[in-house]
């Protein structure tokens, strides 16, 4: 009985993750589309040249001592204070070395107004930087409900906040405020809900401990942040604002849908991976069915949101973003395997072996700086297409440890995927048919959700695909659990 009852451990932990998960990403969403048909595309490319900077930053800041204090099974009152001291005052370092090398940021991309523009959106570091003991804190009390309100304040208040300067004529500057904004209200919310009393006292002791541990979460973060930005540099030093503008909202549309899937997975899946962490067989049947649902949910997002790539960012983004349409083509299916690469990983995680972890990450460098070299003096297109290479690429490699320590690799899962597959493919045929027969955008993107949906669920019944009534089975849940909380 203990087989089936992990089974729904895991499927309710992907469903409450991602009931907490979607309610910001759809938030941030809707704001986003509101920005987008409020400003111009190279507003967009201007923030994305900086993004890097604040990624990195914010990476050294909580330098893995967040997870450290959550790792950690004894800890004090001092551990916190002693993380919450080293917060402030890195995110102080980090703020005045970007100020003093805004200019040079500037002259890097020809962008003069970048100056001004890293030196405010530089603050967020230090905002930030007094919410992250709160979060952690709330994080190991397991109130994740706290964390999402917290975030949804955030992601509304500084939402309303840009589209008021937007609506004013602000241009860039509005999605600065959006950021800070959002940024102070985050903070304040989870000081509101968070326990944690203030206290400055910092021990050199807690801290070596602490570090010990976070030190190599701190390196492997500050290598995804690297190659997750890269393009963002290449793309706004070698071609114009615009492009990296476009570039940042596909990048944008690809993250709120199978970044989201993947986050969610990744979260869900960890604790009950480290629970059978020792139990071979269990550990492969929960692994191959969390790859199957990812591909379940994933592949036919990803596909349907490529096929009708041009109704979505005429209606939701208006005309002038039209450029952006082959781009979200080719970035969907750069995502296509992103949640199950993630839950590959996640799985060397679980079971302890973080040095396997890094180790993987590392080896796919050559992959992506070689990707680079190749497709920069292509084009902005080209450089996505190579992305989409370097991510199948990617996929299987991650796949490759699992199936030597577990036999249950690229192969398998693949295998495993095949269904599914199959099913998308028969939703492609139906969409395909709906687009060459009508020409109104709005008519093409309603009739292909409708239709490709019942094509794709029909296809899952009669290839009998469990993962069809596992969904259902959640959505009925989550259906009478919201219905039970409104009474």
């Amino acid at each position: 009985m203990q087989k089936p009852s992990l089974k729904s451990a895991a499927v309710k932990g992907v469903l409450w993750s991602a009931v907490d998960k979607f309610a910001g990403q759809i938030g941030q969403f809707i704001v986003s589309i509101v920005l987008a048909r409020l400003l111009m595309p190279e507003d967009f490319g201007l923030i994305g040249m900086l993004a890097i900077f604040i990624a990195l930053s914010q990476t050294f800041i909580e330098s893995g001592l967040g997870m450290g204090l959550v790792q950690k099974q004894q800890r004090t009152a001092l551990d916190f204070s002693t993380v919450f001291v080293f917060n402030l005052l890195i995110s102080v370092l980090f703020y005045f070395v970007l100020f003093i090398m805004a200019p040079y940021i500037a002259v890097f991309f020809r962008q003069p107004q970048l100056v001004d523009l890293t030196r405010v959106l530089g603050l967020s570091l230090f905002i930030n930087a007094l919410a992250i003991i709160q979060r952690t804190n709330l994080t190991i009390a397991m109130d994740f409900q706290s964390i999402a309100k917290s975030n949804l304040f955030g992601v509304a208040l500084g939402g309303l906040s840009g589209v008021f300067f937007a609506l004013n004529g602000y241009g860039v500057w509005s999605l600065i405020v959006q950021m800070l904004i959002g940024s102070v209200t985050t903070a304040i919310a989870l000081w509101f809900y968070g326990k944690w009393k203030l206290s400055l006292t910092f021990s050199k002791r807690s801290f070596q401990k602490l570090f010990g541990y976070g030190s190599n979460l701190l390196v492997a973060s500050l290598y995804t942040q690297t190659l997750n930005n890269i393009y963002n540099i290449c793309i706004g030093r070698y071609y114009p604002t615009t492009a990296l503008g476009y570039y940042t909202r596909a990048k944008t549309f690809a993250d709120i849908s199978a970044g989201t899937i993947g986050t969610v997975l990744q979260q869900a899946t960890f604790p009950v991976f480290s629970s059978i962490q020792t139990d071979k067989q269990r550990l492969v049947s929960i692994f191959g069915r969390m790859i199957k649902m990812a591909a379940f949910l994933n592949i036919p997002l990803m596909t349907f949101i490529a096929l009708l790539a041009k109704p979505i960012v005429v209606l939701l983004l208006t005309e002038k973003w039209i450029a952006l349409v082959p781009m979200l083509q080719w970035m969907m299916f750069a995502r296509v395997f992103l949640p199950m690469s993630a839950i590959n990983m996640n799985v060397l995680n679980a079971v302890g072996r973080s040095d396997l972890f890094l180790k993987v990450d590392l080896s796919k460098l050559p992959i992506t700086l070689l990707a680079l070299v190749i497709t920069i003096p292509l084009g902005v297109k080209a450089m996505i297409i190579g992305h989409v290479i370097t991510a199948a690429m990617s996929f299987a490699i991650n796949a490759y440890l699992p199936g030597k320590l577990y036999g249950y690799g690229l192969a398998r899962q693949l295998k495993d995927m095949f269904p599914v597959l199959i099913a998308t493919i028969g939703m492609v045929l139906i969409i395909v048919v709906v687009l060459t027969i009508i020409d109104d955008l709005a008519l093409q993107l309603v009739l292909s959700g409708f239709l490709g949906l019942f094509a794709y669920i029909g296809i899952c019944r009669i290839l009998k695909i469990e993962e069809l009534n596992e969904f259902l089975e959640l959505l009925l849940k989550l259906k009478v659990k919201v219905m039970g909380t409104q009474k």
